[in-house]
């Protein structure tokens, strides 16, 4: 059998993603722009959970994906894109605007394998606890020096585990926070346009880091202890795992689709850009495909709601981004709920991931319908990709008009919105 840490780094194994952000004046509008494709295994269904906000019992304990940690006297509500069978999530958003991406990574740290905090667990935890990125980015370093980070991230009796980066961002600004083992290095954006892939980015342009980042490398023989310190080349693997190898491609390339884009960066460019097949970003290769995506309006100006688009869909180029915003009214939409199956569940069944459930929820149903007859009935799929176009459109439409203070629903209105997007994306599917 291969050692763990060949079988953590296998060329299947689903370990991609990307995360963009604009932050003015790269946006084209006053305000940030996040936007996230969550690269899964290629069956793995993702559901799109709002939980509203919570008080809770001082000292009560909270069941995260594996292990429970304490739970705060008060959390906030989030909106969540997360694989089905775990507790935290791959991407989301709170009610005061934090929004959080999260990417595997590996590092010359070595991955855990024991049950600790996914880093999707963390990204939820700091959804849940934050009301600002810098904020985030604190409870997520507390947690990690607390309880570490570790655990298989995927359905399947073989471990699969990995590190974390992040991209934390707010109203006024973005955080990348990369990931090796319990430390890690921050770097603020407080302008201008950021991506992240799966490898490290950060070099010398270090904004906050563990106070033991330096003499850990120093002791371990990767750095010499003068001179520039450069993060990603530090802990960077020599040799990386196959698909390192092929994200850095793909963090290039949005690199560049950003850089194309500078000063007019809209929601609609961030979809453009998640859509693209050409570059890999848009992915549907081997095992693993774009599960889900999302894209986040954040305006500078607080009296105007932030906006998060989600598909609750795999492939992007193929699913309707549907708007999202907090508010009074605000309930789960139960198309894109999966089912649940208690303590019954092949994660909670020790050994874990032995057997399979199947966890679509109404709408992957019918979009997997969908995607069905695009490709076997051409009339037919044209005219359902013409009814996904339409659809997005007006929920754009919709959006621009709330920001630019044309349209006024009542607060109800707006807090179903995503709802009646998903109903109607459900009918045209029947």
């Amino acid at each position: 059998p291969t050692s763990p840490q060949m079988a953590s780094s296998s060329p299947e194994a689903p370990c991609s993603c990307d995360c963009f952000v604009s932050v003015p004046p790269a946006s084209a509008i006053p305000a940030v722009i996040f936007a996230k494709n969550s690269d899964r295994p290629r069956d793995e269904v993702q559901e799109v959970v709002f939980v509203p906000a919570g008080t809770h019992t001082p000292g009560s304990r909270l069941q995260c994906t594996y292990i429970e940690v304490e739970q705060v006297p008060k959390t906030h509500a989030v909106i969540l894109s997360r694989p089905s069978w775990l507790w935290g999530a791959e991407m989301g958003a709170n009610e005061h605007g934090v929004c959080i991406g999260n990417e595997a990574v590996w590092t010359k740290e070595p991955v855990g394998e024991e049950d600790a905090l996914l880093g999707m667990d963390l990204l939820r935890l700091a959804l849940e606890r934050s009301s600002s990125s810098r904020e985030a980015l604190h409870v997520i370093t507390d947690l990690l020096e607390r309880y570490g980070q570790g655990g298989s991230c995927r359905e399947d009796p073989a471990p699969f585990c990995y590190h974390n980066t992040f991209l934390l961002a707010d109203r006024t600004e973005a955080w990348v926070l990369e990931t090796a083992g319990r430390l890690w290095a921050a770097q603020r954006i407080p302008e201008g346009a950021r991506n992240i892939s799966n490898q490290l980015s950060i070099g010398t342009d270090i904004s906050a880091e563990h106070p033991e980042l330096r003499t850990h490398a120093q002791a371990q023989g990767w750095w010499g202890g003068q001179g520039t310190f450069d993060f990603a080349q530090v802990f960077s693997l020599a040799r990386q795992p196959v698909r390192m190898e092929a994200a850095k491609a793909r963090f290039r390339a949005g690199r560049e689709l950003l850089r194309q884009q500078a000063g007019g960066i809209t929601a609609e460019v961030m979809m453009g850009i998640l859509r693209n097949k050409d570059s890999g970003i848009c992915m549907d290769s081997g095992g693993f495909r774009t599960t889900a995506s999302m894209v986040s309006i954040l305006p500078r100006d607080p009296t105007q709601p932030c906006v998060h688009f989600l598909t609750a869909t795999p492939d992007p180029s193929r699913s309707v981004f549907k708007p999202f915003i907090f508010g009074v009214g605000t309930a789960q939409a139960p198309q894109v709920l999966s089912p649940t199956f208690g303590a019954q569940d092949p994660v909670r069944t020790l050994p874990r991931f032995q057997t399979q459930v199947d966890r679509r929820h109404a709408l992957y149903r019918g979009h997997q319908a969908a995607l069905g007859l695009m490709e076997s009935d051409q009339d037919r799929g044209q005219q359902l990709r013409q009814m996904q176009q339409d659809l997005e459109r007006e929920g754009l439409e919709a959006v621009r008009g709330l920001l630019a203070g044309e349209w006024a629903p009542p607060p109800q209105e707006r807090g179903c919105l995503f709802q009646t997007f998903v109903e109607r994306e459900c009918q045209a599917y029947t």
